[in-house]
């Protein structure tokens, strides 16, 4: 694995929706995954009511969470599809429950209006795992709301070029173009090269391995491994059970300088990476004292 620039690790200032903001760096940031659907491929119909979604997500934050992304749409292979109103049906009520809690809250739509909502709710990031592309006028929206953006990585319904970090650079040149052009700055992006969209176990791990290549777009990377298929081929667990494995992938990322983690089980994933922390802090501490 290639090594990270060491200046991924020097503090940003991470800017959100609604004034917050988030130090990026220094210290890894987990975003929890709260899937309001009956259908999600590890904890579908887990937090399927509205109840269950906001205890879950006061969990999450306990344990250490900085962000809750609320999803309403599943996005695993071979889902249901769901219109707009019944995404939002599940999700608002969620979103503006939590919206005077003091949490930080992501919205995991590639709609519009989904999205419009959600950000007057509370939200104030838009997570799109379809990288500004599939509805380009959601970019305006957070834009417009002052509102950070997830841009994803997907190869689905697509030709993707021979070698997987070029297409990679391909895809966010299209969607760093929107984003720019709805005037987000790059202080309110970051980049999530969409482990499992499109990609199977041989590309999940050459993308682990080649994670480092990905600084060269010189904004944060999110790292969304967790439960993926991929984990689950190399531990022979099914997606509830791939918690260890899933802090295996994270610890490495973070090597690597993936800065903030979305995943399910955050109370494991934040003693994973303050283990990875040290490690990065001492190898600075090293690095330093022998220059």
């Amino acid at each position: 694995m290639q090594s990270p620039p060491d200046n991924v690790f020097e503090p940003r200032t991470f800017r959100l929706g609604r004034g917050a903001r988030l130090e990026l760096g220094p210290k890894s940031q987990v975003m929890g995954i709260l899937n309001v659907t009956p259908d999600s491929f590890s904890d579908g119909g887990l937090a399927a009511d509205a109840d269950a979604a906001i205890t879950a997500a006061l969990a999450m934050a306990e344990a250490g969470a900085a962000i809750i992304d609320i999803g309403g749409e599943s996005t695993r292979p071979g889902a249901d599809p769901v219109d707009a109103i019944e995404e939002q049906r599940r999700i608002m009520p969620v979103i503006e429950a939590l919206g005077g809690r003091g949490l930080l809250i992501s919205v995991d739509t590639w709609r519009a209006e989904t999205a419009r909502l959600a950000l007057g709710a509370g939200a104030h990031l838009v997570n799109d795992v379809w990288g500004l592309q599939r509805e380009p006028e959601i970019a305006r929206v957070a834009s417009d709301a002052g509102a950070a953006v997830a841009i994803m990585h997907t190869g689905r319904d697509r030709t993707c070029l021979p070698d997987l970090i070029e297409d990679q650079f391909f895809w966010f040149k299209a969607s760093l173009a929107i984003a720019r052009k709805a005037g987000i700055g790059d202080d309110r992006i970051l980049i999530d090269p969409g482990f499992g969209f499109a990609k199977d176990a041989r590309d999940n791990l050459e993308l682990m391995a080649r994670f480092a290549e990905l600084h060269a777009l010189s904004l944060p990377l999110l790292a969304g491994t967790s439960r993926k298929r991929f984990i689950g081929g190399l531990t022979g667990r099914e997606a509830p059970d791939r918690d260890v494995g899933t802090v295996a992938t994270s610890v490495a990322l973070r090597l690597a300088g993936a800065a903030m983690f979305r995943v399910h089980n955050v109370a494991f994933n934040m003693d994973g990476l303050a283990v990875a922390d040290a490690m990065v802090q001492s190898s600075r501490e090293q690095d330093r004292g022998h220059g």
